[in-house]
């Protein structure tokens, strides 16, 4: 049997991609395009390839198209990068992108029955589903909104920490909702009004949340994000020793259109701490370290006499704040 033409051209399209170039490395896209390639493969490896596909898939989802879409939008690549930041776009480098986009949706709607034709089994295969997304339309729409959106790792997690000098999403995030939340009322809509200004791209305040143990500092925070992520926001959590890496960490974010806290929790100062420098810098407004798109959230125990008592010695990195709030039980 000879290879299927239209097999045949999406597998030859699909190597002269260049933006998306890193989706062809991706899991369920290896076995998907082994099996473009019918003409010289084995019939046993045909089968073991259809439903490694399969199984790679359905471990995500059910809709090939969908999936191939979500993959596109979550790829960190230098065209994105580009729009995100506002640069201007070469005309050469958007025909690139309208191109490519034409061959990621060709393939992302290739129907069961037509590799199910090329494999030499006569049992029951299993299937999947296709939609018709128009590719360019939808990401367009996606790039004049990507301020909500985000691109990369940032599309589909909304919490980080900081590990090996990268950010890692946190794969299980605390699910807290503001609505979870009972007795803080004018805490909380202290907090909700600042990250609203943030979200708005206005001059937000950095806050320190006072307060004993399970008063709900931390899950305050928490439910912000999981309330606003939507809209845009994203946490990266920083453990205290963590805090001299905050410049490294401002300048990945520099040019991204997403809003991030950096959530600093559970600080446990003294006056003279040297890694609380860099925090301070921040919290002072440093134009080498602060940026618009950022804030300063952190929680203690240890301070809440700071956020009442103005002589405290703590004050040089309290005061730093511009909004402090005290919860109780």
């Amino acid at each position: 049997m000879g290879r299927n033409k239209k097999l045949q051209e999406i597998d030859l399209a699909l190597n002269s991609l260049v933006i998306f170039r890193k989706l062809l490395t991706n899991d369920v896209m290896l076995p998907l395009r082994a099996l473009l390639d019918t003409d010289s493969m084995d019939p046993m490896i045909q089968l073991r390839q259809y439903t490694e596909f399969i199984s790679r898939l359905y471990a995500r989802s059910t809709n090939l198209t969908e999936f191939i879409f979500r993959l596109i939008c979550e790829d960190d690549n230098f065209y994105v990068r580009a729009a995100a930041s506002g640069e201007e776009i070469d005309e050469m480098l958007e025909a690139c992108l309208q191109n490519e986009l034409a061959i990621l949706q060709r393939l992302a709607r290739i129907r069961p029955h037509e590799l199910q034709k090329e494999v030499s089994y006569y049992g029951v295969l299993p299937e999947w589903k296709t939609s018709d997304l128009d590719f360019g339309a939808e990401y367009h729409a996606r790039l004049r909104d990507i301020g909500k959106y985000g691109f990369g790792q940032f599309v589909p997690h909304k919490m980080f920490v900081y590990r090996d000098e990268m950010l890692v999403p946190i794969r299980q995030p605390d699910p807290v909702r503001l609505s979870d939340l009972q007795g803080f009322d004018t805490e909380i809509q202290k907090l909700i009004a600042n990250t609203r200004l943030l979200l708005a791209g206005e001059p937000a305040e950095n806050v320190l949340l006072c307060g004993d143990a399970g008063t709900g500092k931390s899950a305050a925070v928490k439910a912000l994000v999981n309330e606003y992520a939507d809209e845009g926001l994203r946490l990266i959590e920083l453990t205290q020793d963590q805090l001299p890496h905050l410049p490294e960490i401002m300048e990945q974010l520099a040019d991204n259109p997403l809003k991030f806290i950096i959530f600093a929790d559970d600080l446990t100062v003294q006056p003279d701490a040297p890694e609380l420098g860099r925090l301070r810098s921040v919290l002072g407004g440093s134009a080498a370290v602060r940026l618009p798109n950022t804030a300063v959230y952190a929680t203690s125990m240890q301070l809440p006499a700071v956020c009442e008592d103005p002589h405290d010695p703590l004050q040089a990195l309290a005061r730093r704040f511009g909004l402090r709030l005290r919860f109780r039980k």
